[in-house]
């Protein structure tokens, strides 16, 4: 049975969630396609770039992504009360950023101009355009079919590229959050495409990696695109690394003992270490629609009228 979003997401309240969207199509939209023989690995940057790009236009903060072959990561925290913060003819000049007017395939910037100039004097669409702009949906939509039109152009073909509907779960506390990033930061080291974080390629965490100087790297932790959200969570950029390395030898008994197998310090800020990987371990299948701790999960559960959440039920004891 399926739920409305509506039940977990208020989408005029700051949120973050984590999103995924899977291809439909046998063939992959990143990698080696098997009948074909070709091969589109060059797509895995066309979405990064584009994640990036949103993160400049909407009101979200990319906190972490990672391109798979056939789906896509992405942990985002929505923030819809800047966006009232805007004036009109930042609301008009984002949104004409995100649909510029082009002729013959190329952006026309005077009449991108003249675009925006008319819908700042439209208080209605203005209206419109900022709930647009802060709203995970929107947001979510402007990757998938900018995506899907890219790739359908290339394949010549038409028809649906993605999953109907893409999957969305609301982490609850900072815990959950770090759980999350982790998970996704990890995928390709978890799919053994990957043998560490460095060659993780089209991930946050080798983006991380490979752009924060040094300096920047011991500050709070901060989002890779959007408003920086510098200290979302209590631990700097290269606990967050540490521990993320540390996590993936834990998850990869293969990978064990390059480093020290005693825990990041850091992670005693978010409770019990092994509840803490079992978190991480299960982000996809023992939760579903929210990620939190057991308590959280049964006070979300309780407040939309429902028993349960998945991944809240208590522990059996024998």
């Amino acid at each position: 049975m399926g739920y409305p979003r509506s039940q977990l997401i208020d989408p005029t309240v700051s949120g973050t969630y984590h999103c995924v969207s899977r291809c439909v199509r046998r063939a992959f939209l990143c990698g080696d396609d098997a009948l074909s023989g070709r091969n589109f690995d060059h797509r895995k940057q066309w979405i990064e770039d584009r994640l990036l790009f949103l993160a400049e236009v909407f009101s979200a903060s990319v906190l972490a992504y990672a391109v798979m072959s056939n789906h896509v990561h992405v942990v985002v925290h929505m923030a819809p009360e800047a966006v009232d913060r805007w004036s009109d003819t930042e609301v008009a000049e984002r949104w004409v950023r995100l649909c510029p007017v082009k002729v013959g395939g190329d952006i026309d910037p005077e009449l991108c101009r003249r675009k925006a100039a008319a819908l700042a004097g439209n208080e209605e669409r203005i209206r419109e355009l900022r709930l647009r702009l802060g709203s995970l949906s929107w947001f979510m939509r402007c990757l998938a079919e900018w995506i899907a039109r890219e790739a359908n152009q290339e394949d010549g073909c038409t028809g649906r590229f993605w999953e109907g509907r893409y999957k969305c779960q609301v982490l609850l506390d900072d815990q959950a959050v770090l759980a999350c990033m982790t998970y996704v930061d990890l995928n390709p080291v978890r799919a053994g495409v990957a043998a560490d974080l460095r060659s993780s390629h089209h991930t946050s965490i080798q983006r991380k990696l490979q752009t924060q100087s040094a300096d920047a790297i011991d500050q709070p932790i901060a989002a890779v695109a959007g408003p920086t959200m510098a200290g979302f969570l209590p631990i700097s950029g290269r606990e967050y690394i540490e521990l993320v390395d540390w996590a993936g030898r834990q998850l990869r008994p293969d990978k064990r003992g390059a480093i020290s197998e005693l825990a990041p310090p850091a992670l005693r800020r978010f409770g019990d270490e092994s509840k803490w990987l079992g978190q991480v371990r299960g982000i996809e299948h023992r939760y579903w629609r929210a990620v939190g701790t057991v308590d959280v999960l049964l006070q979300t559960a309780k407040a939309i009228g429902q028993r349960w959440l998945k991944g809240g039920r208590m522990p059996v004891v024998d």
